[in-house]
Formats: C-alpha cells, sequence, structure tokens
C-alpha cells in the first residue's frame, strides 16, 4: 500500500541535546526513507504538539541524559499525558538499574553509545515496526517496510 492509497506517513522522532548524534540519526533514518524530526530537549519536542492526521508516529529515540527533564522522567510524563509510542532510549552513561527503569516503564530498547549503524538499524527495524530489508534496484517505502538499495 502507498501514501496515495492512505496509508499514513511514518515519522520518527529523535530527542538528543547532541547536535552531532541529532544529525547523525536524521540522516540515517532518512536515507531508508523515513521522515524524522530532531529536538534538542524535552520541552521543545512538547513545544511541537501532536502529530496530525496522515502521520503515524513510528519511534521516538531519547537520550537519557537531557537538559531539564532527564529522558526517564521524560518517559514517565509522555506516559500521563496519554502519548504512546515505542522509545528506543540512547545513552552514553547507562547502567543496570536505568536499563531496567525504562524497560519496565514500555521502552522497547536501550542503546549504549557509541552504536554501529547496522545494530541500530536492526534494532530500530524491529522494535518500531518498520522492517529494514537490502535488495538491489529502487529504494521503495511504506510505513512497514523499507528496502534499501545497494
Amino acid at each position: 500500500m502507498t501514501k496515495d492509497q492512505g496509508e499514513a506517513e511514518s515519522l520518527v522522532f529523535v530527542v538528543d541535546d547532541d547536535a552531532s548524534v541529532r544529525q547523525a540519526l536524521t540522516s540515517l533514518l532518512q536515507s531508508v526513507a523515513l521522515r524524522v524530526e530532531a529536538f534538542g530537549s524535552a520541552v521543545d519536542f512538547l513545544k511541537r504538539g501532536r502529530v496530525g492526521n496522515g502521520v503515524a508516529a513510528a519511534c521516538l529515540i531519547l537520550d537519557v541524559r537531557l537538559p531539564g527533564v532527564s529522558g526517564l522522567d521524560f518517559q514517565a510524563e509522555l506516559a500521563r499525558a496519554d502519548m504512546h509510542l515505542p522509545i528506543i532510549f540512547i545513552t552514553g552513561y547507562g547502567d543496570i538499574p536505568m536499563t531496567v527503569r525504562a524497560m519496565k516503564a514500555g521502552a522497547v530498547e536501550f542503546l549504549t553509545k557509541p552504536f554501529r549503524e547496522q545494530i541500530f538499524s536492526m534494532r530500530f527495524s524491529s522494535r518500531c515496526n518498520v522492517i529494514v530489508t537490502v535488495a538491489s534496484g529502487k529504494v521503495r517505502s511504506s510505513r512497514r517496510v523499507l528496502v534499501l538499495k545497494h
């Protein structure tokens, strides 16, 4: 099904205070034809407002250490506001209690920086209802399946 046939466009949110991480993740996700919106803080993300019609929020990639409110506290705030979407946590400072807290609160993945693009892509596709496969030929995308060009 294509977007013209009524399927919603996939949107991935990235919230990280490190501009280089935001840019790297944005470039990686855009390379597989996903729409990405990146924010430097939880406050900036909240200013955006809810996702509109015709757009399916596929995933939130969320740093643990953010200015103001931490990623873990922000996860709880989103749940209280009834904003439920798959969350992949990323951090350079992870530990077991932090990982357990995130996963018990509903995170779908917890990755420690730095991570390889291949590992991120595998985890992202399996956790955020977007399948990434590699094939020769033209790049095609839909809400559920992405085909990458060799």
